[in-house]
Protein backbone atom coordinates (compact mmCIF):
# COMPACT_ATOMS: atom_id res chain seq x y z
CA UNK A 1 0.00 0.00 0.00
CA UNK A 2 1.27 3.42 -0.93
CA UNK A 3 0.13 6.79 0.38
CA UNK A 4 -0.45 9.79 -1.87
CA UNK A 5 -2.70 12.83 -1.76
CA UNK A 6 -5.49 14.15 -3.89
CA UNK A 7 -5.60 17.96 -3.55
CA UNK A 8 -4.08 17.57 -0.11
CA UNK A 9 -6.44 14.81 1.06
CA UNK A 10 -4.62 11.60 2.05
CA UNK A 11 -5.33 8.62 -0.23
CA UNK A 12 -4.06 5.05 -0.13
CA UNK A 13 -3.50 2.78 -3.08
CA UNK A 14 -4.31 -0.91 -3.03
CA UNK A 15 -0.74 -2.14 -3.39
CA UNK A 16 2.67 -1.28 -4.71
CA UNK A 17 4.01 -0.58 -8.16
CA UNK A 18 5.98 -3.47 -9.66
CA UNK A 19 9.62 -3.48 -8.56
CA UNK A 20 12.46 -2.42 -10.83
CA UNK A 21 13.83 -5.49 -12.62
CA UNK A 22 10.62 -7.50 -12.13
CA UNK A 23 8.58 -8.87 -15.00
CA UNK A 24 5.61 -6.54 -15.51
CA UNK A 25 2.20 -8.05 -14.73
CA UNK A 26 0.24 -9.05 -17.81
CA UNK A 27 -2.83 -6.99 -18.54
CA UNK A 28 -5.84 -6.83 -20.80
CA UNK A 29 -7.17 -3.32 -21.38
CA UNK A 30 -9.86 -1.97 -23.70
CA UNK A 31 -8.83 0.13 -26.69
CA UNK A 32 -10.78 2.99 -28.23
CA UNK A 33 -12.34 0.59 -30.76
CA UNK A 34 -13.47 -1.69 -27.87
CA UNK A 35 -10.69 -4.15 -28.77
CA UNK A 36 -8.56 -5.97 -26.21
CA UNK A 37 -5.05 -4.62 -25.77
CA UNK A 38 -2.58 -6.80 -23.91
CA UNK A 39 1.00 -6.47 -22.79
CA UNK A 40 1.86 -9.16 -25.35
CA UNK A 41 0.81 -6.74 -28.12
CA UNK A 42 3.97 -4.77 -27.37
CA UNK A 43 6.51 -7.64 -27.32
CA UNK A 44 9.92 -6.50 -28.50
CA UNK A 45 9.09 -2.83 -27.86
CA UNK A 46 9.83 -0.61 -24.92
CA UNK A 47 6.66 0.59 -23.18
CA UNK A 48 5.82 3.63 -21.11
CA UNK A 49 2.61 3.17 -19.13
CA UNK A 50 1.16 6.62 -18.45
CA UNK A 51 -1.42 5.84 -15.76
CA UNK A 52 -3.88 8.50 -14.60
CA UNK A 53 -7.33 9.10 -13.03
CA UNK A 54 -9.29 10.68 -15.92
CA UNK A 55 -8.54 12.23 -19.30
CA UNK A 56 -11.17 14.88 -18.53
CA UNK A 57 -8.93 16.66 -16.02
CA UNK A 58 -6.33 19.26 -16.86
CA UNK A 59 -3.27 17.46 -15.53
CA UNK A 60 -4.23 14.12 -17.12
CA UNK A 61 -4.85 15.81 -20.47
CA UNK A 62 -1.51 17.62 -20.23
CA UNK A 63 0.29 14.35 -19.46
CA UNK A 64 -1.34 12.66 -22.46
CA UNK A 65 -0.30 15.56 -24.71
CA UNK A 66 3.25 15.59 -23.34
CA UNK A 67 3.73 11.84 -23.69
CA UNK A 68 2.27 12.07 -27.20
CA UNK A 69 5.08 14.51 -28.10
CA UNK A 70 7.73 12.41 -26.33
CA UNK A 71 6.62 9.25 -28.15
CA UNK A 72 7.52 10.83 -31.46
CA UNK A 73 11.20 10.97 -30.44
CA UNK A 74 11.58 7.56 -28.78
CA UNK A 75 12.37 4.79 -31.27
CA UNK A 76 10.93 1.30 -30.66
CA UNK A 77 8.82 2.68 -27.82
CA UNK A 78 5.06 2.69 -27.31
CA UNK A 79 3.33 4.95 -24.82
CA UNK A 80 0.19 3.36 -23.42
CA UNK A 81 -2.15 5.72 -21.59
CA UNK A 82 -4.24 3.89 -18.99
CA UNK A 83 -7.26 5.17 -17.05
CA UNK A 84 -10.70 3.97 -16.06
CA UNK A 85 -12.29 6.38 -18.54
CA UNK A 86 -14.60 4.75 -21.02
CA UNK A 87 -13.07 4.15 -24.46
CA UNK A 88 -15.57 6.61 -25.96
CA UNK A 89 -14.20 9.49 -23.86
CA UNK A 90 -10.62 8.54 -24.70
CA UNK A 91 -11.43 8.36 -28.41
CA UNK A 92 -13.16 11.76 -28.29
CA UNK A 93 -10.22 13.36 -26.49
CA UNK A 94 -7.63 11.95 -28.91
CA UNK A 95 -9.67 12.99 -31.96
CA UNK A 96 -10.18 16.51 -30.63
CA UNK A 97 -6.54 16.93 -29.57
CA UNK A 98 -4.94 15.24 -32.57
CA UNK A 99 -3.28 12.66 -30.33
CA UNK A 100 -1.84 9.94 -32.59
CA UNK A 101 1.45 8.79 -31.04
CA UNK A 102 0.07 7.01 -27.97
CA UNK A 103 -2.26 4.08 -27.42
CA UNK A 104 -5.13 5.09 -25.13
CA UNK A 105 -6.74 2.33 -23.11
CA UNK A 106 -9.38 1.82 -20.48
CA UNK A 107 -9.09 -0.38 -17.41
CA UNK A 108 -12.84 -0.17 -16.77
CA UNK A 109 -13.29 -3.96 -16.93
CA UNK A 110 -9.81 -4.99 -15.93
CA UNK A 111 -7.78 -5.88 -12.84
CA UNK A 112 -4.98 -3.58 -14.05
CA UNK A 113 -5.28 -1.17 -11.10
CA UNK A 114 -4.97 -3.97 -8.57
CA UNK A 115 -2.25 -5.80 -10.50
CA UNK A 116 -0.12 -2.65 -10.70
CA UNK A 117 -1.01 -1.42 -7.19
CA UNK A 118 -2.46 1.89 -8.37
CA UNK A 119 -6.17 1.69 -7.51
CA UNK A 120 -7.04 4.50 -5.11
CA UNK A 121 -8.85 2.87 -2.21
CA UNK A 122 -10.28 5.95 -0.53
CA UNK A 123 -10.72 9.67 -0.96
CA UNK A 124 -12.91 11.69 -3.31
CA UNK A 125 -11.98 9.73 -6.44
CA UNK A 126 -11.69 6.25 -4.92
CA UNK A 127 -11.53 3.38 -7.42
CA UNK A 128 -9.80 5.51 -10.08
CA UNK A 129 -6.13 4.95 -10.90
CA UNK A 130 -3.40 6.93 -9.17
CA UNK A 131 -1.17 9.05 -11.40
CA UNK A 132 1.91 6.95 -12.07
CA UNK A 133 4.39 5.89 -14.71
CA UNK A 134 5.89 2.46 -15.36
CA UNK A 135 8.60 2.01 -17.99
CA UNK A 136 9.29 -1.45 -19.43
CA UNK A 137 12.16 -2.75 -21.51
CA UNK A 138 11.74 -4.86 -24.66
CA UNK A 139 11.43 -8.01 -22.52
CA UNK A 140 8.64 -6.55 -20.37
CA UNK A 141 10.86 -5.95 -17.36
CA UNK A 142 10.39 -2.86 -15.23
CA UNK A 143 13.04 -0.20 -15.77
CA UNK A 144 11.46 2.69 -13.88
CA UNK A 145 8.40 3.51 -11.78
CA UNK A 146 6.95 6.68 -10.38
CA UNK A 147 3.91 7.13 -8.20
CA UNK A 148 3.22 10.85 -8.26
CA UNK A 149 2.81 11.86 -4.59
CA UNK A 150 0.14 14.52 -5.24
CA UNK A 151 -2.41 13.56 -7.88
CA UNK A 152 -2.74 17.14 -9.12
CA UNK A 153 0.97 17.19 -10.12
CA UNK A 154 2.39 16.07 -13.45
CA UNK A 155 4.64 13.02 -13.66
CA UNK A 156 8.40 13.21 -14.19
CA UNK A 157 8.54 13.03 -17.99
CA UNK A 158 12.33 13.31 -18.04
CA UNK A 159 12.67 10.39 -15.60
CA UNK A 160 10.63 8.18 -17.93
CA UNK A 161 12.53 9.40 -21.00
CA UNK A 162 15.90 8.85 -19.32
CA UNK A 163 14.90 5.30 -18.36
CA UNK A 164 14.06 4.55 -22.00
CA UNK A 165 17.22 6.15 -23.35
CA UNK A 166 19.50 4.35 -20.89
CA UNK A 167 17.98 0.92 -21.61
Amino acid sequence: MMDITYRGTPVSTGGNLPEKGAKAPDFTLVGTELNDITLKDFEGRRVILNIFPSIDTGVCATAARTFNKLADDLPNTTVVCVSRDLPFALNRFCATEGIKNVVTTSAFRSTFGDDYGVTMENGPIASLLARSVVVLDTDGRVLYTELVPETSQEPDYEGAKNAIESA
